[in-house]
């Protein structure tokens, strides 16, 4: 990012300067972004001050221990030291070379999380919910904000499909490890020998798509209203709210009943198209440039399965990092960052063999 560190305080002045002008407020996408490159920076600065003052502590040892006049036990408090800042100093070095690596520009955006009802009927739909609910619960402790943009409930209990945006402080960077099949293994209710079942569920993390980033031709777009219905044909109200959009040029159809307004049904199924148009653009660019892209952590390939969710055992398998957690029961009650902590440690760390 920069030619050596020093440059860092320039930048920094910088970008205090322009955080003190009173009509940067006015801007706030601007705005939000200055405070994140600050921030950002300051945390690298920060890193940087540690990193050479240990450098510094690591050379006056070495020197204290080549003194033959020294104290033999102040020597050996000198060794002692001088393996704890040399642990010290790689983790720092780690530490910076992480926060250098090129940012993904999606990791700020709000999210559109897709789970849909794969193989196994009933138990599929119903671990729908299931991980919804463990989204929602993840969410709430990062105090995000979740709202439903669309779903099937069925009679069951269950859901063929939901459809929701997750709106806070780095949420994409957190949940774009999650697109992928997601398998459960479990005994279902309706069981009665007791044998065990599995089932398949997708996931899509969508980075929600700004209208400056993606501009849509309303002329390229159908817009078919109709009566909402509920599970069962239940009628959810009497008047033609739901809304049907078809994006002529590629055929993608979206649809949203959950609002009684036919203008917000409107607006939440263009979220929606908007991010599934953006996600299909950014596939294209990512297939042309990067040919490696299967090998990383983070492919967001939809096919592949990612993580078995077995029941009897109580435990969580994410088979991209041979990761087997025997905590199943806390992770579907929202303790997600046991997985997605490792899943970003290896996905940095992949990123780091390439450029050292």
């Amino acid at each position: 990012m920069f030619g050596n560190f020093e440059e860092l305080q320039d930048k920094l002045s910088e970008l205090e300067g322009r955080l003190s002008d009173p009509s940067l407020v006015n801007n706030q996408k601007e705005y939000r972004e200055v405070v994140r490159e600050h921030a950002h920076l300051t945390k690298l600065n920060e890193l940087y001050v540690d990193y050479k003052s240990v450098q510094e502590d690591i050379a006056e040892n070495r020197e204290l221990l080549k003194d033959e006049n020294e104290d033999p036990e102040l020597k050996e408090l000198a060794r002692a030291e001088l393996e704890e800042l040399a642990e010290r100093e790689l983790q720092l070095d780690k530490d910076i070379k992480v926060l250098l690596l090129p940012k993904d520009p999606n990791d700020e955006k709000n999210t559109l999380l897709e789970i849909r009802a794969g193989t196994g009927g009933d138990e599929a739909a119903l671990f729908v919910g299931d991980l919804f609910r463990m989204y929602t619960r993840f969410a709430e402790s990062m105090k995000w904000r979740v709202e439903t943009i669309s779903s099937s409930p069925l009679g069951i209990g269950g859901f063929k499909e939901i459809i929701a945006l997750i709106s806070g402080e780095q949420v994409y960077s957190q949940l774009k490890y999650e697109s992928g099949v997601h398998r459960v293994q479990r005994v279902p209710e309706t069981e009665t020998q007791g044998r065990v079942h599995t089932s398949a569920v997708t996931v899509a993390i969508l980075p929600e798509a700004e209208e400056v980033e993606l501009d849509i031709d309303m002329n390229e777009l159908k817009f078919d209203v109709y009566r909402s219905s509920g599970p069962g044909g239940q009628s959810v109200n009497t008047t033609d709210s739901a809304v049907r959009i078809t994006h002529l040029p590629t055929g993608l159809v979206v649809t949203c009943q959950d609002e009684k307004s036919q203008h917000k049904n409107k607006a939440k199924a263009l979220t929606v198209l908007r991010a599934r148009l953006f996600d299909a653009m950014q596939r294209e660019q990512q297939a042309k440039i990067s040919q490696d892209r299967k090998s990383q952590v983070g492919t967001g390939d939809r096919s592949e399965r990612i993580r078995t969710y077995n029941f009897p055992q109580g435990r969580l398998t994410d088979h991209r990092i041979n990761l087997t957690l025997y905590k199943l029961e806390q992770i579907m009650n929202g303790k997600l960052e046991d997985v997605i902590f490792p899943l970003i440690a290896e996905d940095q760390a992949e990123k780091l063999k390439k450029i050292q």
